[in-house]
């Protein structure tokens, strides 16, 4: 591979991860607070509008640091894929522009609302102030989704004569079936994020006997959420995306099950290594037919392998590909498991009474965002070697006259700002845990009460 063309690819592939770590979360906080504030209007408990502003502040810090490391981007698009803006930048600009224009703008004028205007608004203006927050955040998803999505599967477009892309329905962009069901599996991943994170914070507290009914309210809220988001991530979202992945990639899901021969009756491989030069997977661990019950709704179904299609169409890094899917399915399977075990023991009223399954959740607390970057690695290099899929290879969008050692020079100097960036987010993140819910602070002895099953 071209030098300079791996190092571009390098490059956008970190400040994107890193970038996408403060998202999730924010997309995965934003509904959980418009759930708290409408328990605090429901129910005039003041410890429910003190759970709001302290998630308020998290959100508060994700959404400026999504903010700094967004912006990036933008401008990368421009530097190291000139190639592929100048060639697509009618149909994806649209898209991009219209989340920066209304969904950006709209979170963020009533993010400073819903922070600081509290008093002024009054409780129902508040509550307003944090749904339009939740509505802004997640259009703002939407439309990065659709841009994402015609990458993956081009719909409502015409090819230019110089061999651009221009847009011939916009309603066809916007409805493109890729993009809604990408759109329903990735926010409910974010929400699986903030379910956990909320959760974890809670558990926490309680193992620590700090907070403690703040501590209930984020299990409790956690909890359900994320059982409901796990479920619904794996079935029906994760399904109809991976029938649909079938359908319309189905070279991208050979090399994502390992499946380098066709077969009928084809097996899932729940562990193993794959081996692209002898064309097979070693140490497998298989549960027959499960794959082509999955991929058509009947075990006697063929499902294509690696074998019918030439090998300049395979992704470029199947391994990547292959482990990155795995990780993401199973980390999945997990988040069900331990969700639902949550729910049980919070339906026996024995969560806040069992240190052990508090320690769970709390451990599990950075394993969404491994799952989350992993399933969007799998999108990515899974379309590979294509930047729109079965139109314009990677090879023919990036910058050519960016040479290796300007990409590499860039791409250290991110690495060392990121790095100082991400530990001071720590620090900050770690400072407003410890000060804990304002209601501590007015020496209210709720905050250090003892651990009940109630």
């Amino acid at each position: 591979m071209n030098d300079a063309l791996f190092l571009h690819r390098i490059h956008f592939a970190f400040t994107i991860t890193f970038h996408y770590l403060f998202p999730q979360l924010t997309i995965g906080l934003a509904p959980l607070i418009v759930v708290l504030k409408t328990l605090a209007i429901r129910t005039s408990n003041e410890a429910y509008n003190e759970a709001a502003r302290f998630w308020t502040k998290i959100f508060g810090m994700n959404f400026a640091l999504g903010v700094v490391t967004g912006i990036p981007m933008e401008f990368q698009v421009g530097t190291n894929w000139a190639q592929f803006s100048r060639l697509t930048g009618g149909v994806i600009g649209q898209p991009l522009a219209m989340e920066g224009t209304f969904s950006f703008f709209l979170e963020s004028a009533f993010l400073g609302l819903f922070l600081y205007g509290e008093k002024r608004l009054g409780k129902w203006g508040h509550w307003w102030a944090g749904f339009l927050v939740f509505l802004g955040s997640w259009i703002s998803g939407f439309f990065i989704i659709v841009a994402d999505a015609w990458m993956q599967h081009p719909v409502a477009y015409t090819r230019l004569s110089n061999g651009g892309f221009s847009v011939s329905s916009f309603w066809g962009l916007l409805t493109n079936p890729w993009a809604l069901i990408q759109y329903v599996h990735n926010m409910s991943g974010a929400l699986v994020t903030g379910a956990f994170v909320m959760a974890g914070v809670g558990a926490f507290y309680l193992l620590e006997q700090r907070f403690v009914e703040h501590g209930r309210i984020f299990l409790r809220v956690g909890v359900v959420a994320g059982i409901a988001a796990s479920f619904w991530q794996v079935f029906p979202s994760g399904d109809l995306h991976g029938k649909y992945m079938v359908r319309h990639q189905p070279v991208t899901t050979a090399a994502m099950e390992g499946l380098f021969k066709s077969q009928t009756g084809a097996p899932i491989v729940i562990l193993g290594q794959p081996d692209e030069e002898h064309r097979r997977i070693d140490n497998p661990i298989v549960v027959n037919k499960v794959l082509s019950f999955l991929a058509y709704g009947t075990t006697t179904a063929e499902v294509h392998g690696l074998n019918e299609f030439s090998k300049d169409q395979w992704p470029t890094n199947i391994p990547l590909l292959y482990f990155s899917y795995h990780v993401m399915v199973g980390l999945g399977t997990i988040f069900v498991a331990v969700m639902a075990l949550a729910a049980f023991l919070l339906w026996r009223r024995r969560l806040y009474v069992s240190p052990w399954m508090l320690w769970i959740i709390m451990l599990c607390l950075p394993f969404p965002y491994i799952a989350n970057i992993a399933g969007w690695l799998t999108a990515e290099v899974g379309r590979q070697p294509w930047l729109v899929y079965g139109l314009l290879r990677t090879n023919q969008g990036y910058s050519s006259n960016v040479i290796a050692g300007n990409s590499m020079f860039t791409l250290l100097g991110y690495m060392g700002l990121y790095l100082v960036l991400g530990i001071f987010f720590l620090f900050l993140i770690q400072r407003e845990i410890g000060h804990g819910p304002a209601l501590a602070s007015t020496g209210d002895e709720r905050s250090r009460a003892p651990i009940t099953t109630t």
